[in-house]
């Protein structure tokens, strides 16, 4: 019985540590995710950089996808310009050292000169590389009417 005892409470406390762990992770993904879009809203590119992968895939709702470089080179030349991202229906899901981010985007900006203003979701996935937590990929599609 003691044994059992034992074994609960250590399943107990293991279970809340998780909890601790998996929410403290949630804030850290959510104040990446709010850097994310200041940087790009503000078209920092060295902001922006920092917290990208090397290898990140940037999917746009176009259809077209870019490498870090290529889409750092868009923000810092003007082609790719966001005046505002407004996030609603953020979920935030932990697996480990991988985050994934679901939600709506209302994005207005413009594209090589072309204005847009989207409602698109969004998945964004976050993976702690070292003490950071690094965009790796980042994939739009436009909402449905």
């Amino acid at each position: 019985m003691k044994i059992l005892r034992t074994s609960i409470l250590i399943s107990l406390l293991a279970a809340s540590f998780a909890c601790a762990q998996s929410g403290s992770e949630a804030a850290e993904i959510k104040k990446a995710e709010t850097a994310w879009t200041t940087a790009v809203s503000k078209s920092d590119a060295s902001a922006v950089a920092r917290l990208l992968s090397d290898d990140l895939v940037y999917a746009h709702s176009t259809g077209l996808a870019e490498n870090k470089s290529q889409y750092l080179a868009k923000l810092k030349t003007g082609a790719q310009k966001y005046d505002s991202i407004q996030y609603s229906d953020q979920k935030i899901r932990i697996f480990g050292n991988t985050a994934v981010v679901n939600g709506t985007f209302r994005m207005t900006g413009s594209t090589n000169g072309v204005p847009f203003d989207n409602t698109l979701l969004v998945t964004h996935v976050w993976v702690k590389q070292g003490n950071d937590w690094k965009l790796v990929s980042h994939q739009t599609t436009k909402k449905a009417a």
